[in-house]
């Protein structure tokens, strides 16, 4: 008998925690981690674990989101993430991230250092060292300060029989390399992990499951992002809250067509929906979108 757990009440449990909230004693707006945005922490009270969908139509920067809220919670707060992509290259995300940290077009980023030198003047020919431009060593200056977080980031290039299964063991990994049960996982193209043969609007509540069960067996937040493709009508944001009833949070972004005509183009106002917060308020966040530099600004 004395092997088995004790079972205690929650009288005699709750000094414990009375314990526990008393030595964390450090003055917290919210009590998740995080985001590097102010209004969406107050919004859900940061990142904490559970499932997180972010839906939205093709070429919003749904992915642009997703990855600079990754690099984001993983800078902020000190632990490991985790980036799987069904879609793009470790080298797009990776040019993501420095553009938005340097300031640097990611179209410039993707022509490198040679054609940054022809940009400002310089004829193409083979180049030294002395010679980069200035915004090259703006790019090399922002990685090596973000060397000491991105150490900590992992991106998986996934291929398309990749299965929740591998996916866990991923993770597993990560937190067994890291020695942490502490992680951000992020899933872009979720709906790939779904069966091929089976139309996408079906996939979304089984596949939202699965991702609930690791981030439940994990407690662990899971950010996974989900494409709008109903072509048939608009679809409202609000109606996503009943079609998933495994997420915890669902967030919808869709383009402010209005805001954007004041924006220079390519820029693009976007609004993020917050359809459903267990625990939390539901609203709307507005955000500026710069594409050329995969960088999300709160309006």
């Amino acid at each position: 008998m004395s092997d088995k757990h004790q079972l205690r009440s929650e009288g005699e449990e709750l000094q414990g925690l009375l314990d526990d909230l008393q030595r964390d004693h450090a003055i917290r707006e919210v009590s998740g981690w995080d985001t590097g945005f102010a209004n969406l922490n107050r919004a859900l009270d940061g990142i904490l674990p559970g499932l997180y969908l972010l839906i939205g139509p093709p070429a919003c920067g749904k992915t642009s989101f997703a990855k600079q809220v990754t690099d984001q919670v993983v800078m902020q707060n000190s632990l490991p993430g985790i980036f799987f992509s069904f879609a793009e290259s470790k080298k797009e995300l990776r040019i993501k991230t420095l553009s938005c940290l340097s300031g640097v077009e990611n179209r410039e980023l993707r022509r490198g250092s040679a054609y940054l030198l022809h940009w400002y003047g310089v004829p193409k020919r083979t180049i030294t060292a002395e010679e980069l431009p200035p915004s090259w060593e703006k790019v090399k200056n922002a990685a090596e300060n973000a060397h000491r977080w991105l150490d900590l980031l992992y991106l998986i290039e996934c291929r398309r029989d990749m299965n929740i299964r591998q996916i866990e063991e991923q993770i597993e990994e990560v937190c067994r390399v890291k020695g942490s049960d502490r992680m951000m996982v992020v899933i872009d193209d979720c709906q790939r992990l779904g069966p091929s043969n089976q139309p996408i609007r079906d996939r979304i509540a089984n596949i939202a499951e699965l991702l609930q069960g690791i981030a439940l067996n994990g407690n662990i937040p899971v950010l996974a992002v989900w494409p709008d493709l109903i072509e048939e009508t608009r679809t409202l944001p609000q109606v996503w809250a009943d079609k998933v009833p495994g997420a915890d949070v669902i967030l919808v972004m869709e383009n402010d067509l209005e805001r954007t005509k004041k924006l220079t183009e390519p820029n693009q106002a976007v609004n993020l929906h917050i359809v459903k917060n267990r625990g939390g308020e539901k609203g709307k966040l507005a955000f500026d979108f710069f594409p050329p530099f995969s960088k999300f600004v709160e309006a």
